[in-house]
């Protein structure tokens, strides 16, 4: 099971403090900490300065992933799970975007590469499969064209022939019919299964060791779905890559993740072992999001439950804990304590971490009383 590394104050603050400096500058030698696992996320930040204010699209994200590993990002649309995994990639360099923190990638600080490093990584190294890959794809080229280029930027010694093999091999793989053929189509030649099936192809072409996954089964039906699932789990048998699942499906995230990070407003709310974050959920911010979700293997009985409200700007994020205004448990905390402190990550369990006020012990009551038989 992964661990967990943490960088708000009291989540190991004492040994995080100093590597939550400013970064140093590109190109920059700097050696990875000696607890970093494979993928090691430390206090990222990522803000966007606008005409109305500054955007906080990610504030101060930690986590850690080993290889064979799965974590699985949730969160409302807008809570920063996109914009954690662009800045892993360096997307946002060379844009307005303020970015400080650490990323280690297999001992090598991310922050701090080159760009020429960083190209070097991105699709070789670490890839991601992207949201929506009809948008992801060039309609100009055909698929064959897009995996083959991808191929030959980081093996230029493979002739345009041997590359095109292996991009006929990688469709196969996936589970494309007749991949000789289609190597030569146009994404729009694809059905929607097909292409993200085509898409996690591109991904997996250089066998990275990091594979991100935004919303990989978005807009697919169950059974194409549940296909796409059983592709990336035994695509991760073989190479051992590491994987971030990004969805607003919990149902995914409980089949296919070792741990779930829970995030709204660009924070980390929760953070664990998908046995603890999925089925003894310690945030009212995850008691919402579970609650709300249908269950097919037992009788409704009464309607359900959505998170009330809707997530925050995050040019104007509410002061103190930011899901306070959408909270039904806000009487529970201290007085007056979630709409002026904004709450530390603090440990709840083993490995288990959560930002609330509650106190621990009845944060456990309101669960077994008030959650648990909703689930």
């Amino acid at each position: 099971m992964a661990q967990h590394t943490t960088g708000m104050p009291q989540d190991r603050s004492a040994t995080t403090a100093a590597s939550r400096a400013a970064a140093p500058e590109k190109g920059a030698t700097t050696t990875a900490p000696s607890d970093a696992g494979y993928l090691d996320v430390r206090g990222l930040k990522v803000h966007f300065p606008t005409d109305d204010g500054v955007v906080k699209a990610v504030d101060g994200v930690s986590f850690r992933i080993d290889r064979g590993q799965t974590i699985g990002i949730v969160g409302e649309s807008g809570s920063g799970k996109s914009v954690t995994s662009q800045a892993i990639l360096g997307l946002h360099r060379r844009t307005r975007a303020q970015t400080s923190g650490q990323i280690w990638l297999d001992g090598e600080d991310l922050m701090t590469v080159s760009d020429e490093r960083m190209r070097e990584l991105r699709g070789n190294k670490m890839a991601m499969i992207f949201q929506d890959p009809l948008s992801a794809m060039h309609p100009y080229y055909t698929v064959g064209a897009q995996i083959i280029e991808g191929i030959r930027v980081h093996h230029p010694d493979q002739s345009k022939a041997q590359a095109k093999t292996r991009a006929i091999e990688l469709l196969g793989l996936v589970g494309i019919p007749s991949p000789a053929r289609r190597v030569d189509q146009y994404p729009h030649e694809f059905s929607g299964g097909m292409r993200q099936r085509a898409m996690i192809a591109m991904a997996l072409s250089n066998d990275p060791s990091l594979l991100i996954a935004d919303e990989p089964t978005t807009a697919l039906d169950v059974t194409v779905q549940a296909q796409i699932l059983d592709l990336m789990r035994k695509l991760q048998a073989e190479f051992g890559s590491a994987i971030i699942m990004i969805t607003h499906d919990l149902g995914v995230v409980a089949e296919m993740a070792d741990e779930i990070l829970v995030m709204y407003g660009g924070k980390a709310v929760e953070h664990g072992p998908v046995e603890e974050v999925f089925y003894r959920p310690q945030h009212p911010y995850g008691w919402g999001l579970l609650t709300s979700m249908p269950r097919l293997d037992r009788a409704r009985t009464e309607r359900l439950n959505p998170v009330p409200g809707n997530p925050p700007s995050l040019i104007n994020i509410p002061p103190g804990c930011a899901f306070h205004p959408r909270c039904a448990y806000q009487g529970e905390a201290p007085p007056q304590a979630c709409s002026t402190i904004v709450p530390d990550l603090i440990e709840c369990g083993p490995d288990h971490l959560v930002r609330c006020h509650i106190p621990t012990a009845r944060r456990a009551e309101i669960f077994e009383s008030d959650i648990k038989p909703r689930l």
